[in-house]
């Protein structure tokens, strides 16, 4: 589990990195034309790296820092939802852009799920003797 956090820790900061700093760059390569504000992109960029972080703080321990694993989770679940929404049924975003989905959030789904499913059955259990004050 740490591992695979620190994989994604990495490649998230490497790759806010880029957007940031390289802001045309996706667009060339994917054959898109580039946004006409590229802070916004750059923005995008900013978040991603920020996710990392909060990846890296994750990886010691991953059962206890489960919170930020679920955040993580919702972020590479819901980006794609809103790929197909505007790229797919509203034809707002090309399907070029659709390049990011697979190494940006599906190949972090069963991963992090995962660790979700194992801090789930680590919780403690409580029992109301457990939650009995002594008098």
């Amino acid at each position: 589990m740490s591992w695979v956090l620190f994989a994604a820790a990495g490649y998230n900061l490497v790759w806010g990195a880029w957007v940031v700093l390289f802001p045309q760059h996706f667009f060339t390569l994917v054959g898109m034309e580039p946004p006409r504000h590229a802070a916004i992109w750059q923005c995008v960029g900013m978040i991603v790296g920020v996710y990392g972080i909060g990846y890296a703080i994750a990886a010691p321990q991953p059962l206890r820092h489960w919170p930020i694993v679920l955040v993580g989770l919702l972020g590479k679940i819901l980006g794609p939802i809103g790929y197909v929404d505007g790229a797919l049924i509203r034809g707002e975003l090309s399907p070029a852009f659709g390049w990011t989905i697979p190494t940006n959030d599906l190949i972090w789904w069963v991963p992090f799920g995962l660790i979700l499913w194992a801090a789930y059955r680590d919780r403690p259990l409580k029992t109301p003797e457990a939650e009995a004050v002594p008098t």
